[in-house]
């Protein structure tokens, strides 16, 4: 007789189109493994650490090095025609600039790395562009004013570089919080030496 099989193949469909969809899927094969996430470098995870470390300590050491030529610049003219000018009130001693430049150059190249690691972010870029712009202001500063013994020149510079990390300071904000404010003790003292510059300017410009 061919009751039975005419009652069991229907049978046999109700039950499988009353699974869940989850469980009609036995038959798939599985989907592949998700690719790694790529770093700033372009690398996976397995290398992504070692890259971020040595951009780390090449972002702090580059500051570092533009405060050690500027260093070596300034020394000579501290012992000398610095000590000649007259100072505007509000200079703070000579061994202070070291510290307070360490610290910042430090804080700098730190801001600098963490919006390095939000690459390949179009934003990420243009604000490591106008970062670069500001380091290299930053570095011709010291010796249009120890080196050239050109106040007014200085002058001109240390406000375009103002004007640079003033933009720096908003992308960065715009890209990663934390790196924007890690800026912040920076602006602050630019300024302050802005007008240490326009005092030295003013003061000595006969």
């Amino acid at each position: 007789m061919n009751v039975p099989n005419t009652i069991w193949v229907p049978a046999r469909r109700s039950v499988f189109q009353n699974l869940p969809p989850n469980d009609r899927s036995s038959d798939k094969s599985p989907s592949p493994p998700p690719s790694p996430v790529l770093g700033p470098a372009g690398v996976g995870d397995s290398d992504g650490g070692l890259w971020a470390g040595w951009a780390l300590v090449g972002f702090v050491g580059l500051c570092l090095l533009v405060g050690a030529a500027g260093g070596a610049v300034t020394a000579p003219a501290i012992r000398g025609w610095y000590l000649s000018l007259a100072r505007p009130p509000g200079v703070p001693p000579d061994w202070v600039f070291a510290p307070v430049w360490t610290t910042l150059y430090i804080l700098m190249g730190v801001a600098a790395w963490l919006v390095w690691c939000r690459l390949p972010l179009g934003e990420a870029r243009t604000a490591l562009r106008l970062w670069g712009w500001q380091l290299a202001a930053n570095a011709i500063w010291t010796p249009m004013f120890f080196a050239l013994h050109s106040p007014g020149v200085a002058l001109a510079v240390i406000l375009g570089l103002l004007g640079l990390i003033g933009l720096t300071l908003h992308t960065f904000l715009r890209v990663r919080l934390l790196a924007g404010w890690l800026l912040v003790p920076y602006v602050g003292w630019v300024c302050y030496a802005t007008y240490l510059n326009a005092g030295f300017w003013w003061l000595n410009r006969g």
